[in-house]
């Protein structure tokens, strides 16, 4: 017999009834998710005051203004808040409806990556220069993009009330679908952006009801894969560097190891509550690589301690405790899907980037949602927070 992830039929039940349309007395802010809302929110502005303290100082990054990544992180807040809005405003359904559309864009940005358009950045050619000193990122969109259109296919007939769960050939198409741009972003190589797609792609299948035969399939095609991607030599010597010295943390430390090293000790030196703000040795010393992005958490440990840094998890947990909620409530397999493809994007990128600063994950040049500076990854986790609000807002109400 078939085994499948476990959900009620009528939960997914099609609404016989007329939606009932939202008063001022329920409007659309009183059905805002507001515990989720404000913990990321915070989480950006403490992720303003932790990229200050490690930008401020390093004249060889804010061409000699200590605000200068102070404003263009809380720029980029703003703007994601923007898009969060606008998000809410379009509504999940009907972003639905242009699925496709949003799909032969984010292929047409990554391909273009691998034009003269991309750029290099820290290691990765995952950037497309776009002027005055702004860059674009497309595997971020890519993430939300895999979502969307695995979940358009795969709660179709299910929310149509024509199949219980999805069939095979839906499961494949969607499979396909997703393989596509992830193949196009190995090219590049950005290895960390894909393993935060495999996690997706994983989570999706769970919460769709398919068969766990695919799930168990994906498990194993994703070993089979990483064997032959190394194999054939497609990771560039920096990424193996990263897992040689994740495997061997003694294997270089001045070299393939030192940000490994010097994270664990800006963390370790933190101690309960922290060196306090601007006054981290290591942060001003400057010996943590990319602290503003991939190691900002290495700011938090050191300079606000454990305490600060337990903040922030629990900010973190937080936005997946209140995520999951919306996808168990909500009445339309589209809406769960949706949902749990964006729990399991935030946890692990989120596991990934603190675990690769205390040594028990390899380096993946992952941001911290909503913490790291990058207006690509900012603007991608606020959208996703949208679409969540979305779902909420929208729940179906019969008369």
């Amino acid at each position: 017999m078939t085994t499948r992830t476990s959900f009620s039929v009528s939960r997914y039940a099609p609404q016989r009834g007329p939606l009932v349309k939202l008063t001022a007395r329920d409007s659309v802010l009183r059905r805002l998710d507001w515990p989720m809302l404000l913990s990321a929110l915070v989480l950006s502005l403490l992720g303003s005051l932790l990229v200050w303290s490690a930008t401020r100082g390093r004249t060889q990054l804010n061409q000699g203004d200590p605000y200068y990544f102070l404003f263009r992180h809380l720029l980029n807040t703003g703007i994601g808040l923007a898009l969060m809005v606008g998000t809410i405003w379009l509504g999940h359904r009907t972003l639905r409806g242009a699925v496709p559309v949003l799909y032969g864009i984010s292929i047409v940005l990554i391909l273009a990556v691998l034009t003269p358009l991309g750029a290099t950045i820290n290691g990765a050619h995952a950037w497309i220069v776009i002027g005055g000193g702004f860059s674009l990122q497309p595997s971020e969109f890519v993430k939300i993009t895999i979502i969307l259109v695995m979940a358009m296919l795969l709660a179709a007939k299910v929310d149509a009330g024509d199949q219980i769960h999805p069939d095979h050939g839906t499961v494949a198409k969607a499979l396909v679908l997703a393989a596509l741009p992830m193949g196009i972003v190995m090219l590049m190589p950005d290895l960390g952006s894909v393993m935060v797609m495999a996690v997706i792609v994983l989570g999706v299948l769970l919460a769709s009801g398919a068969s766990n035969r695919w799930v168990l399939g994906l498990i194993g095609a994703g070993v089979l894969g990483a064997v032959l991607v190394t194999a054939l030599g497609m990771l560039d010597e920096y990424q193996i560097n990263r897992f040689a010295a994740f495997a061997n943390p003694d294997l270089d430390p001045a070299g393939v190891g030192y940000n490994t090293n010097q994270a664990r000790i800006a963390i370790g030196s933190g101690g309960l509550y922290g060196a306090g703000l601007f006054k981290g040795h290591q942060t001003s010393g400057q010996f943590v690589p990319e602290q503003q992005t991939d190691f900002i958490f290495t700011v938090a440990g050191e300079e606000l301690g454990f305490v600060g840094a337990g903040l922030i998890l629990v900010l973190l947990g937080i936005v997946l405790w209140r995520a999951c909620r919306i996808a168990r409530e909500t009445t339309e397999l589209y809406g769960t899907i949706v949902a749990a493809g964006i729990i399991a994007w935030f946890a692990f990128q989120s596991f990934e980037n603190i675990g690769m600063t205390l040594g028990i994950m390899p380096v993946a040049g992952l941001p911290l949602p909503f913490v790291s500076y990058g207006g690509s990854s900012m603007f991608a986790v606020w959208v996703a927070i949208g679409l969540l609000q979305s779902i909420r807002v929208q729940r179906p109400m019969t008369a």
